[in-house]
């Protein structure tokens, strides 16, 4: 990324001395180094012109040294080759402080860049009611490469003119709606253009099924089409349903079902090379936990490593710990835990640090107290990745233990005996398991600037393994929920902020929820669970399960499904069978009569990226009539979407059905004999939808065709 040159091209207004050019130097002692709106009456918009077309990924905006009411609490930017084509690219709002803030910009469509000669800021609202708009610097990173622009460019052109060449070709694949055939306007537009406006694959599909109607030949392009992969970036846009299953275990031995029992806080990670999960610790309602057990995916059975790992040289019965695990080594790695106020003394705050070795079958102490490594203090409710590239693991954010001692004496009020201390968070920490060298890369910051990290529990981290970045988002510190989102680049220590968590926009996920979130990162995929608040007052109102995907490349998010689930009708049955079915809500194509595991939280959720499905086990389900119990449910998730057999069997399907209408016009008699064959061996006939339109079809030889 670079700092690119761009000037002014166009304004609304300037008030005074306050011209658009002053953007261009960052001066922040400078009162009047600013461009400042005439009016604040809208609109009201600053229109940069880069010296050449770049791909632009991110703009800073500097401040003056001090809070300002002409700062924006809310503006919008666009941007496109041409100043009168332009597309939104961010939609934010400046903190009313002195620290600079950057933001990502939108500048992938479909997974690939896109070029911008213009972007156009657009103040909303300032942060003084009826104030003019204020902009002290602004900064614009990205590529100005001639290589990737100009690549950009042609990709940029070709969908610049596709719906026109739509529009020209009448085409049913491409456009059913539009008037058929100006192919004089198609060849006038891709002699114009000079590049090829299609896929000549696509070229021929058009000839053989509109011109020629050759539809057994049309299908043999199709299918090549799909085997060469033409359909891959279509399959990838198709939205996810989830199926959940009941996994109903069993263990090894004889004479007795063997399974962890309920818990919560427990501890989860897969093995994905050899398709195995290791469940550690926990709290059942009374008492932490210190059992080990590992579940066989292929084989379904459970089994117990250890009922007491305390007894192997292994940690001992905690709960909100963390671990991870180095699938090419056969290492687990376990640290922190919760403890109990009273429970806490110098001695037992230390951060002990285990690691299993799954080969050798036994535990190892590898720190009695990492702090006094470099490493964090005691803390729980932390996140913790592996990162087998560097044999590094990350550590971030956790609340600290301390064992300071209560204020007891004559003469304090009787308030300070239960004052509570202010909570400490940790930082982020990165620990190579080979030099055993711990570092600190970021110490919490309750007012975060560009490149600090405000510290949290209860949050995501998530490792990117192809773009060497950590994903950080959601979570609680103290009484606030954190609804932010960045990513730290590893390999240069850098923290980009994708939502500062200020914007209030549609399309994201919900803060102030239990989430559980994975990766998959040669998918380019995050995904994430959010299901019941802790917070007592919100948990009755509604109590939900949602999942959402967010897709690295394109910098978005998708609700995959949310269900609102009745409090009033058999919440007693929910809890003692550890599902629900559920109502949906409007706008998502899920069935709502499956079952699903009802809403919780303090449960784990793993995911086996090589099979591609998520595993959740256990938890607490809320309950303020039942506060004791835990879940030991265990179920498995998988995201399914249209695969390449689908694609091809539906685009089957598309042409024997305007085969058989043409047929039925001809001749009805080996129409009808076509539908019974040819077209009902394409048809899903479990789907309840297809089936019928299928039946329907049968009315085309009674001439009531619509």
């Amino acid at each position: 990324s670079e700092n690119l040159s761009y000037k002014i091209h166009r304004a609304s207004s300037y008030s005074a001395n306050y011209i658009p050019d002053n953007i261009l130097v960052n001066k922040p002692n400078r009162q009047s180094s600013r461009w400042s709106s005439g009016t604040n009456y809208p609109p009201q918009f600053l229109v940069l012109k880069l010296s050449e077309p770049s791909v632009v990924s991110s703009i800073t905006f500097g401040k003056y040294e001090k809070t300002h009411v002409c700062n924006l609490k809310k503006f919008e930017i666009y941007g496109g080759m041409e100043e009168n084509n332009l597309i939104e690219l961010l939609q934010g709002g400046l903190k009313n402080d002195n620290v600079p803030e950057t933001f990502s910009l939108k500048h992938k469509i479909d997974g690939k860049d896109f070029p911008c000669r213009f972007l156009k800021i657009v103040p909303i609202l300032s942060w003084g009611a009826s104030f003019n708009f204020s902009i002290w610097f602004v900064e614009l990173q990205g590529s100005s490469n001639p290589d990737l622009v100009q690549s950009c460019l042609q990709c940029y052109n070709y969908n610049y003119h596709f719906f026109a060449v739509s529009r020209a070709r009448g085409d049913p694949v491409m456009s059913e709606a539009f008037p058929p055939a100006y192919m004089d306007a198609f060849h006038s537009l891709q002699k114009k253009t000079k590049i090829s406006l299609e896929d000549p694959l696509l070229s021929d599909l058009h000839q053989v099924l509109v011109c020629e109607s050759n539809f057994e030949k049309s299908e043999s392009i199709i299918e090549k089409a799909i085997k060469d992969g033409k359909f891959n970036s279509y399959i990838g846009r198709q939205i996810y349903k989830p199926r959940w299953k009941a996994n109903h275990t069993h263990s090894e031995g004889t004479g007795f079902l063997l399974i962890p029992g309920m818990r919560g806080g427990h501890q989860m990670c897969v093995d994905h090379i050899n398709g195995i999960i290791y469940l550690l610790g926990g709290w059942n309602g009374v008492e932490d936990l210190a059992d080990f057990w590992q579940f066989c995916c292929k084989t379904g059975v459970w089994k117990c490593l250890s009922q007491n790992t305390a007894d192997d040289g292994g940690p001992s019965a905690r709960s909100c710990h963390k671990i991870c695990i180095d699938c090419k080594n056969g290492k687990i790695y376990t640290l922190g835990r919760y403890l109990d106020s009273i429970k806490r003394n110098q001695q037992s705050v230390e951060n002990d640090f285990h690691v299993y070795n799954i080969m050798e079958g036994n535990w190892s102490l590898i720190s009695k107290n990492v702090s006094a490594a470099g490493g964090p203090k005691l803390i729980f409710d932390h996140q913790m990745c592996f990162d087998d590239k560097t044999n590094t693991i990350f550590v971030f954010g956790g609340r600290i233990l301390t064992c300071s001692a209560p204020l007891h004496g004559p003469g304090l009020p009787s308030s300070a005996h239960d004052e509570r201390p202010i909570p400490e968070f940790s930082g982020l920490y990165s620990y190579n398991v080979v030099t055993n060298v711990w570092k600190l890369l970021r110490e919490d910051s309750g007012n975060a600037g560009p490149q600090d990290i405000r510290s949290r529990i209860g949050h995501s981290m998530l490792l990117d393994s192809k773009n060497h970045r950590l994903y950080i988002f959601g979570g609680q510190r103290s009484k606030e929920y954190v609804n932010d989102f960045f990513y730290y680049d590893i390999n240069n220590d850098r923290v980009t902020v994708l939502n500062d968590g200020t914007r209030k926009e549609p399309g994201l996920p919900p803060s102030g929820f239990t989430q559980r979130a994975t990766i998959n990162s040669e998918l380019g995929e995050i995904y994430m669970l959010s299901g019941l608040s802790k917070d007592r007052e919100k948990r009755e109102e509604n109590m939900h399960n949602s999942f959402w995907v967010y897709l690295i490349g394109e910098n978005r998010w998708s609700c995959i499904y949310k269900n609102t689930i009745p409090t009033t009708n058999g919440s007693s049955q929910d809890i003692r069978t550890h599902f629900t079915i559920s109502k949906p809500v409007q706008n998502f194509d899920y069935d709502c009569t499956k079952q699903e595991p009802c809403p919780r939280y303090a449960h784990q959720l793993v995911y086996d990226h090589t099979q591609q499905v998520h595993y959740m086990f256990g938890g607490n389900p809320g309950k303020t009539s039942q506060p004791k119990l835990r879940l030991n449910d265990f179920w498995s998730l998988k995201l399914t979407r249209p695969t390449e057999a689908d694609i091809l069997r539906k685009s089957r399907y598309a042409i024997r059905r305007q085969t058989f209408r043409e047929l039925a016009l001809r001749n009805p008699v080996s129409a009808l004999h076509y539908l019974q064959s040819n077209v009902s061996e394409v048809v899903d006939h479990r789907d309840a939808k297809e089936a019928t339109e299928f039946r329907l079809l049968t009315s085309t030889l009674f001439g009531d065709v619509d």
